[in-house]
């Protein structure tokens, strides 16, 4: 059935307008983007279909390349393109955000970045997001890529790098591409070693956050490891 054949409650777009976007489902909101299904399946049907390639994980949906989406029935190179288009421009609005304000004071938009940025990958990447005097973003630089199970991070490498950066503080990230964010005794030991090391040059270390998947990425500080 077509989604003009539906009640209008239940239609995605009529219910975004009347209840706004935070009331739809990931599915939902991919059928307004799509805007049209193909022969058999509405928008949301495609949608669905979209989203449980990638295990119904969106930043894993975001990591896939356009050779991956495009190969999806009913997706094909141009709605590949759109949908890659989208997702980045949702990334440079989190970073312009992140660049105008004190990061400190915005923990969720940092978060949502980073699960966007790091939470679809199927490697584990160490980076940090470089910070001026007033906890504002300098940049974000990956500085260390490793297997599923492990990243050989190297903290003079780490060193050389804020100084390069002129930064005045770091916030230090890694993905778990398991998808549990639960520190490792290895994590919490290679966070006190760029702590020290970093402390040399006059680099706050301002958290660490361990980001799995969609889920909540978790904060070194929030749990008292920093």
């Amino acid at each position: 059935m077509a989604i003009t054949d539906w009640p209008e409650h239940e239609r995605p777009r009529e219910r975004l307008l009347k209840l706004g976007p935070e009331a739809l489902s990931d599915a939902e909101l991919l059928a307004i983007f799509l805007r049209v299904g193909v022969r058999g399946k509405s928008a949301v049907d495609l949608a669905r279909e979209l989203l449980g390639c990638f295990d119904n994980n969106l930043p894993r949906l975001g990591a896939a390349t356009l050779k991956e989406i495009a190969a999806i029935p009913g997706m094909g190179p141009a709605k590949a393109v759109q949908l890659k288009a989208a997702l980045e421009l949702a990334r440079r609005a989190l970073s312009s955000e992140m660049q105008e304000r004190d990061l400190m004071s915005s923990p969720a938009a940092v978060r949502e970045w980073l699960t966007l940025k790091l939470g679809g990958l199927g490697y584990e990447v160490f980076g940090a997001l470089w910070l001026d005097a007033k906890n504002r973003l300098i940049a974000w630089e990956e500085l260390f890529k490793g297997t599923l199970s492990q990243t050989s991070v190297y903290p003079r490498e780490v060193v050389k790098r804020a100084l390069a950066h002129n930064a005045a503080a770091v916030l230090l990230c890694h993905n778990h591409p398991s998808g549990v964010a639960e520190p490792s005794q290895a994590d919490e030991l290679l966070t006190q070693n760029l702590k020290q090391a970093l402390a040399l040059v006059d680099v706050r270390v301002l958290d660490h956050f361990i980001v799995a998947g969609s889920a909540r990425p978790l904060s070194f500080a929030e749990r008292g490891l920093l």
